[in-house]
């Protein structure tokens, strides 16, 4: 149908809006079977705050995302990337839909059949509805009855069998879950931002920190200026400090890994074997009256008789097949390129047709749509063939899915060279032999070194490059860029530590790994974050270094002379501020300085990049006073706070009980 057929063609503007509309994506009840097999905790996916997902339920839901993104995308062959982006978004939007709709639960918040309908097909559908290019106009205005008739095709279809209404229902209850989900979003979010209002006390409170200021003149002394020798930072104040900040520190179980790569490369017995191929091939390829036949069982470029312009022709062949006098059952010579060697024939030439043409489908109940132009290889075989060979005005019938659809060339571009060839070309990859020989190298790496330390050491001495990875979850798709990489997580899952794996073939390289960390402690050990915990731990040493070298001073002089630092000011501090003079973000002296009275020496403060003492001068106010109008101050307070309730939603999901067991079924 037409309205399928320009998803389809709109695929590359349609596919940034899946993104958004993944952030609303849900599993609906036609998702549940109410099987007995739900009671089976060996086949759940997972546990979100009390529901358990069942496996069918979760390859369902990815089965329904997949069609959806061929439907907008228009492929249909997905990559590990791709495919481990919909897994992973499938389970965050079961993540959405379960926790949230146990939040709702609590508060008896619900979406009902008629709003869900209204903001579907009412008056003013929801914006993710109106946003939808399929259901735009020729004038490319959101249209209403579009949507209806849509939806009237779906439900008038009674067999079920028709493929192009079947991929239509997949695509539109996609997107009704979506305003679904987004409207109890939306709810949510408003009930929450009604809640957090600004009270007259935190009014005034915020008016008079603006208002009321203090100048002051300060020195600093940065904790750079003090050798780290000059301090003593003790175990106990680094135990300390780990103890302050563990709950920063709470970590998923996790695996570190060093691997080396044995890259599958053909040796120069297949380069041989190839240029051999095409040289026993050349004198059948330059004169067989059938070329189809030696091109399409020997070569990588498939033969199907299509048109080249100057623009499509491989570039290497273009000077040989658009050059004067070039004429039917011309050869070029075998060429090398890119690993791969190659030879070219012209099978027609001297002949022009257009480069691209502009269709409209027609639609016999409703308004046609206007597809845009295309080039042949942007189409189908069976539509590219009429559309290229009709004039301005001419319709033509197809069969596509289990009926038909008419389409009207709507103009076309004007003719230019065209020319056929026919190329024989074999990109040259490691052979049988030279893959078990590669094989067989790592294999007897793997035997020579049992543990991780000999591995490296091994590697090291070989000029190889050992990569570390770290940080890798039971849920991880893949170990960095190695494609097909998933089953080394599922290995580092298993092995002890220290252990070296066996060899995992990962597209063109053959890995070999070491488990280098087991971390299934709650919280990252103080190994881990030692560095940083010194760091800290150094710097409060030096502060009390250099406050116990001011404490007898009676002057800001005093403190300048004894820090070998300059007096610097500035003329007004409040609460308002973030920085403080020319320091920076220095929140504490910024606190400080304002709690003091007037000409007041401040005892030394320590700083985020130093330690500060500030003498206070005179109280001053804003250079331009405002009148205190309490309304005004509260909507200021309440729009800093109006980021919150989306905050609540992600902090819903962070602390939902959830148990992911993902891992047992990638």
């Amino acid at each position: 149908m037409a309205t399928l057929q320009k998803i389809r063609n709109h695929g590359a503007l349609l596919i940034a809006i899946v993104g958004l509309a993944m952030l609303a994506f849900i599993l609906g009840d036609f998702l549940n079977s109410g099987s007995s097999f739900f009671n089976r905790s060996r086949e759940n996916v997972g546990v979100i705050e009390g529901e358990k997902i069942h496996y069918t339920e979760y390859e369902a839901a990815k089965e329904q995302l997949t069609e959806v993104y061929k439907i907008e995308t228009g492929r249909s062959d997905f990559d590990e990337d791709m495919s481990a982006q919909i897994r992973n978004q499938v389970w965050n939007m079961m993540m959405m839909d379960y926790t949230l709709r146990a939040q709702a639960k609590k508060i008896g918040m619900d979406i009902t059949k008629d709003e869900l309908s209204e903001l579907c097909i009412g008056k003013n559908p929801h914006q993710i509805i109106r946003g939808r290019r399929a259901f735009f106009d020729e004038n490319g205005q959101f249209s209403r009855d579009i949507v209806v008739n849509l939806l009237q095709a779906i439900n008038n279809e009674e067999d079920g069998e028709n493929a192009n209404l079947k991929q239509a229902k997949t695509y539109w209850l996609y997107w009704e879950k979506a305003v679904r989900i987004s409207y109890m979003q939306e709810k949510y979010t408003s009930l929450l931002q009604h809640l957090l209002k600004a009270n007259s006390l935190e009014a005034e409170y915020a008016y008079n920190g603006r208002q009321k200021g203090v100048s002051a003149e300060y020195v600093m002394q940065p904790y750079f200026t003090v050798a780290d020798s000059l301090v003593n930072v003790k175990e106990s104040d680094i135990k300390k400090l780990y103890a302050q900040h563990k709950s920063q520190y709470k970590q998923t179980p996790n695996r570190a890994i060093k691997y080396i790569a044995f890259n599958i490369e053909p040796s120069e017995e297949d380069f041989t074997a190839a240029k051999e191929l095409l040289e026993s091939l050349k004198e059948e390829f330059k004169t067989a009256e059938d070329v189809s036949l030696i091109v399409n069982t020997n070569s990588d470029v498939m033969y199907d008789g299509r048109d080249f312009s100057e623009e499509t022709v491989p570039a290497q062949f273009k000077e040989f097949a658009f050059a004067k006098g070039a004429k039917a059952g011309d050869c070029t010579d075998i060429l090398f390129e890119n690993n791969t060697y190659a030879m070219a024939r012209i099978m027609q030439a001297g002949y022009s047709l257009p480069d691209s043409v502009e269709l409209k489908a027609i639609v016999e109940e409703g308004e046609d749509q206007e597809l845009g132009w295309f080039r042949a290889s942007d189409l189908p075989k069976n539509i590219a063939d009429p559309a290229f060979a009709g004039k301005r005005g001419t319709r033509f019938t197809v069969a596509q899915g289990m009926g038909e659809q008419t389409y009207e060339i709507m103009d076309i571009s004007a003719a230019t060279p065209k020319v056929k060839l026919a190329i024989l070309a074999r990109e040259v990859s490691a052979s049988s032999k030279t893959y078990s020989k590669i094989y067989n190298e790592a294999k007897q790496f793997i035997v020579a070194n049992k543990n991780a330390e000999a591995m490296e050491s091994a590697a090291q001495a070989a000029g190889m490059t050992v990569v570390p990875q770290y940080n890798l979850t039971a849920t991880t798709d893949k170990v960095g860029q190695l494609k097909a990489s998933r089953p080394i997580v599922r290995w580092a899952f298993e092995a002890k530590e220290g252990q070296v794996s066996d060899v995992f073939e990962c597209g063109q390289q053959f890995i070999i790994a070491a488990l280098t960390e087991v971390n299934d402690d709650e919280y990252r050990p103080l190994e881990a974050v030692r560095a940083e915990l010194t760091y800290e731990a150094t710097n409060n040493a030096k502060a009390a270094y250099i406050s116990a070298q001011l404490k007898d001073i009676k002057s800001l002089e005093d403190a300048a002379n004894i820090m070998g630092q300059q007096i610097q000011s500035t003329e007004r501090v409040s609460l308002s501020d973030s920085r403080f003079g020319n320091a920076g973000m220095e929140p504490a002296v910024i606190g400080k300085t304002v709690a003091m009275g007037e000409n007041t020496l401040s005892a030394p403060i320590q700083g985020n990049m130093g330690v500060f003492v500030v003498k206070t001068g005179a109280a001053n106010n804003a250079a331009e006073e405002e009148a205190y109008n309490a309304d005004t101050e509260k909507a200021q307070l309440e729009s800093r706070m109006a980021y919150l309730p989306y905050q609540a939603i992600q902090l819903i999901e962070d602390k939902a009980d959830v148990i992911d067991n993902r891992a047992n079924f990638q």
